[in-house]
């Protein structure tokens, strides 16, 4: 996003914060009910065109949210999605884009209420990584033929009883309305949000054989000097890296495996 959109989103995740610092809300009702809006809006392209119109007041707009969704959801989801409407949007898909984002932040929000947003992080992780290894698995849940509910009754056989139920959520939105995402694109951004939510990165380490907790802990030390955020490790084992680690954060690699060396040895030879 840019320009007016980007400025509209930053007000949308205020709004969402103060919202959801008052415990009395639902953070995961909230969840349920912008994912909904989200859904509407991107499969109304003529009514969220209307709604992000340049050429509207802000307030015509937002009391036309209004008589579409006041018998549909809480006064809270109101609130925020009027807000919204009164706000100027560069591409009248951004808004969309930001409503899913404020659902999945306020999903996330409502595992680090219940203190489970450690585990949410790793078990988007975990399964990111099923999926990257499982080519039957992936094609299935990106099937374009197959139903979503037949897409949801797949991850609730992998997902149910095994991951937390803020887990759950997040992959069924994301696996049955992509959005035009890949299926990895998507988790990764999962990953990220989650990561945000305390105000740390997120960095994929990649080692030969697992990290002690004495080692984790270092190298999480190390990298929150040089990137001046805390760091959410996810670890990765792959005997192929032969020895040490890789890590990347974001689009940065750091790869110091012997793997890595050898290989640049064999091409300083080559040349």
């Amino acid at each position: 996003m840019n320009g007016a959109s980007r400025e509209a989103l930053a007000s949308a995740r205020e709004r969402l914060d103060a919202l959801t610092d008052n415990t009395s809300v639902d953070a995961a009702k909230l969840a349920g009910e912008l994912a909904a809006v989200t859904a509407l809006l991107d499969r109304e392209v003529s009514l969220r065109r209307v709604i992000t119109d340049p050429a509207q007041s802000g307030e015509a707009k937002a009391e036309l949210v209004g008589r579409l969704l006041a018998t549909q959801v809480g006064g809270e989801t109101l609130d925020l999605v009027s807000g919204m409407a009164r706000s100027r949007w560069s591409q009248s898909r951004d808004l969309v884009d930001a409503l899913e984002e404020l659902a999945n932040t306020a999903d996330l929000t409502a595992a680090q209420q219940a203190g489970a947003l450690d585990d949410v992080e790793d078990e988007l992780f975990r399964f990111a990584r099923i999926v990257v290894s499982n080519t039957e698995l992936r094609s299935a849940l990106t099937d374009r033929a197959a139903t979503a509910s037949a897409k949801s009754q797949l991850l609730r056989s992998l997902l149910g009883g095994k991951a937390s139920a803020v887990t759950e959520r997040l992959v069924t939105r994301l696996v049955t309305h992509p959005r035009g995402r890949s299926l990895e694109a998507g988790l990764e951004s999962l990953s990220v949000l989650a990561a945000e939510r305390r105000n740390r990165m997120v960095a994929t380490v990649t080692s030969a054989v697992p990290l002690s907790d004495v080692q984790k802990q270092r190298l999480g030390a190390v990298l929150a000097k040089v990137y001046g955020r805390q760091m959410h490790l996810n670890l990765d084992v792959d005997p192929a890296v032969l020895g040490g680690i890789s890590v990347r954060v974001g689009d940065e690699v750091i790869d110091g495996t012997i793997a890595d060396r050898l290989a640049e040895a064999s091409r300083r030879m080559a040349g």
